[in-house]
């Protein structure tokens, strides 16, 4: 069952929706330009490294995603099945980044490349935002569990790209992704990696499938 506004307020929550997806996407890119601009004030930056990082990417995507979706409203059109599945996709990718960076990174006290602001941005705030963005959102619909393979793509292709760096130039983002820690190790890693991404996949899907608090308005 979904709750229906008033017809005379539909508007308002309508054009606070566009306005709470912009202001994100926007606060998305903020951080990661201070980033670079702060990592640039270190030193020389390498763009293969610094747009390497997983949180970077995921970040990334999501402003486009949140950019996609407020002109999609804004031109009252009906959400694509592959965007659907896309938003699903960055949003479990969202929630293994705020994961890892709680249980892995922040513990052993490995430093984010971003200022102090945008990693609380990048690593909490974004996260938190797109779960709650997925459970409230009005324009989601149900997604079938056959198409959960899809969202391991991205992360494969990347785990191969790190590996095959790794293995070469010897740049690795993240420690746990070392090759010196052993390949059974970091077989083990990768393993658990992408079945993480399943498993939490599975809960963005799943959740895909509750009512909405609020209805599309048109």
């Amino acid at each position: 069952m979904t709750f229906v506004q008033p017809a005379a307020i539909r508007p308002k929550f309508r054009v606070l929706r566009l306005t709470v997806r912009l202001l994100m996407a926007v606060l998305i890119l903020v951080a990661v330009t201070g980033t670079f601009i702060d990592t640039a004030n270190n030193g020389a930056v390498n763009p293969f490294n610094f747009f390497g990082y997983f949180t970077i990417q995921s970040n990334l995507f999501y402003a486009a995603a949140l950019v996609a979706a407020v002109v999609i409203e804004a031109r009252r059109e009906r959400v694509g099945d592959l965007m659907l599945v896309a938003r699903a996709s960055i949003t479990t990718y969202l929630v293994i980044v705020g994961s890892v960076y709680a249980t892995l990174l922040a513990p052993l006290g490995v430093g984010s490349i971003a200022p102090a602001w945008a990693n609380v941005m990048l690593h909490i705030v974004t996260p938190i935002f797109a779960v709650l963005q997925w459970l409230l959102a009005a324009d989601r619909r149900r997604i079938p569990f056959r198409r959960l393979w899809l969202l391991l793509i991205y992360p494969f292709v990347w785990i191969v790209v790190v590996l095959i760096r790794g293995a070469t130039d010897g740049w690795v983002p993240y420690p746990f992704l070392d090759p010196a820690a052993g390949y059974v190790v970091l077989a083990m890693y990768c393993a658990a990696i992408l079945l993480a991404m399943l498993t939490v996949g599975s809960l963005v899907v799943l959740a895909s499938r509750a009512p909405t608090l609020m209805r599309q308005t048109r």
